[in-house]
């Protein structure tokens, strides 16, 4: 086995299928496996994944990092592969990281585009293309080989926001080459259909500069939740 990919769920019954037909119908199942690690849905997100070929993992704890973490444990590829469950790869995923392997980068991503075509929203896709922390998000998804994702540690299961831009820290600190796929993983607008832009942005800059001021994890949920619906 190869691939592992590794996609977190709670309440994600609107997506999730779409995803994993999309992973599973570009790749042979010799070579990557789907785990899909779920929170106690009740929206019946576990229902539709016992219906196809990806496998279903009840999650031990709740929280993304717990889950991805658990997730990466059971799993079986060489690559670990973490996707959101309202995103969708390129159809050439698997390639797409096999190549970036090739070229001798230890990890990277997708940029990404809205499935939306609000006009202000084209910003944040074209952002996405460069090569600085404030543009990453586990939107984008993230491939790295199992050795060097425990190797970092794997993600800090005591963070319940942020995790991501945590790990990708410690991942820069070592000296990790990163590799930004030039092609586009969709993710979804709901965020933004839910709230204003300039709400969502705002809530964004303002918990990222909270975090690296050093405030709580419990300080930066109840901002960001508080912001937003």
């Amino acid at each position: 086995m190869q691939f592992s990919v590794i996609i977190p769920t709670y309440n994600e019954a609107a997506h999730i299928g779409k995803l994993i037909k999309q992973l599973l119908d570009n790749s042979n199942p010799a070579d990557v496996e789907v785990l899909v690690v779920d929170a106690g849905s009740t929206d019946g997100t576990a229902e539709i994944v016992s219906g196809t070929r990806a496998t279903l993992i009840r999650a031990t704890k709740k929280g993304r990092s717990a889950q991805m973490n658990q997730g990466a444990q059971q799993a079986s590829g060489r690559i670990l592969y973490f996707v959101h469950g309202d995103t969708l790869p390129p159809e050439s995923y698997r390639s797409d990281i096999e190549e970036a392997i090739s070229m001798g980068y230890q990890m990277g991503c997708y940029r990404f585009r809205f499935d939306s075509d609000k006009r202000a929203l084209r910003f944040n896709n074209y952002m996405t293309r460069f090569n600085v922390l404030f543009s990453r998000g586990g939107d984008q998804s993230m491939f790295i080989s199992r050795n060097d994702f425990f190797a970092l540690g794997a993600f800090r299961e005591d963070y319940i926001i942020m995790e991501d831009f945590e790990f990708l820290v410690r991942a820069k600190r070592n000296r990790f080459s990163f590799r930004i796929i030039p092609k586009d993983i969709l993710v979804s607008a709901r965020k933004y259909d839910n709230n204003s832009y300039l709400r969502v942005m705002s809530a964004n800059a303002l918990v990222f500069c909270m975090y690296f001021l050093g405030a709580s994890q419990e300080t930066l949920c109840k901002t960001y939740k508080g912001l937003l619906h």
